[in-house]
């Protein structure tokens, strides 16, 4: 699945992943390849994913990588999933 994350300052990530996991309002979900289209609202907290997706040069001091999955802490934002096509617009 194609996953972008974007913030107000830039787009930071876009390419093909695995899996991502979320920080929505009603807890943490994990969006895989075929996922039903979903539109959620995310909370504080990490964004997870697996893969290899081109990450902004400028921005990759903001991502750490743990047991496989690179990760990125939000402040808040809005997730969109649909047609293997994952949008994270982030705070």
């Amino acid at each position: 699945m194609y996953l972008e994350i974007v913030t107000p300052e830039a787009s930071l990530v876009a390419g093909e992943v695995e899996s991502v996991t979320v920080p929505g309002v009603e807890g943490e979900f994990q969006m895989l390849n075929n996922h039903a289209p979903i539109v959620s609202v995310l909370q504080e907290g990490k964004v997870k994913f697996k893969g290899n997706p081109t990450i902004a040069e400028a921005f990759k001091n903001k991502f750490t990588q743990e047991d496989g999955k690179w990760i990125l802490h939000i402040n808040g934002g809005t997730v969109e999933c649909n047609n293997n096509r994952v949008m994270v617009l982030a705070d």
